[in-house]
């Protein structure tokens, strides 16, 4: 008996951006192109919610307007021609309008915000931001309460990565002069 070969469609970024503009998702559905495969995002728990607006205090205290930097939430990342992630928080050169008609193609640190998203950020979209040359990725993992700093990405892949718990600090690679307590990040 034959077996069929079946095969993945992998969508490109471009065709992602034209099923969204023609309404395929429906209205407030969370999608993300990692990687040329669409993925359903979960819906967002009370948890995540609370360390999201948390982490971006944060970081919006340490990147103001007038930094050279913006804090993006929950907003696209024109990673390459076949992803399009919208990580929680991400740390773009730039002010808001220099991305009213495109979206940032590079951060200088992204957050993701894991509980049942967990595999998925660390398994998909970490690396993801490592092969892309993004110097620095948190992921605040709300299961255990701790926050996983990867850097120096080489060869596609983080050469580092940092564990550090409610009562450490962490300091962005652009900004070594500044600290966030970890205990700030988690609800």
């Amino acid at each position: 008996m034959a077996v069929a070969t079946v095969e993945t469609h992998r969508w490109t970024r471009e065709e992602y951006e034209r099923l969204a503009a023609k309404g395929f998702f429906p209205p407030g559905k969370r999608v993300e192109l990692v990687e040329g495969v669409i993925y359903d995002m979960t819906p967002q728990k009370s948890p995540h919610t609370t360390a999201l607006h948390l982490a971006q205090d944060a970081l919006r205290a340490l990147f103001p307007r007038d930094s050279g930097y913006t804090v993006r939430c929950q907003s696209p990342l024109a990673l390459g021609s076949d992803s399009e992630p919208e990580p929680d928080l991400a740390v773009v050169p730039g002010s808001i309008l220099d991305y009213r008609d495109h979206h940032p193609t590079t951060a200088q640190l992204v957050v993701e915000i894991a509980d049942s998203s967990l595999f998925h950020d660390r398994k998909r979209k970490i690396p993801l931001y490592a092969r892309c040359g993004i110097p620095e990725s948190w992921l605040l993992n709300l299961i255990r309460g701790t926050l996983e700093v990867y850097r120096e990405p080489v060869g596609g892949a983080y050469q580092t990565r940092i564990v550090l718990h409610a009562g450490d600090s962490v300091c962005p690679l652009i900004r070594p002069d500044c600290s966030i307590r970890v205990s700030e990040l988690l609800p």
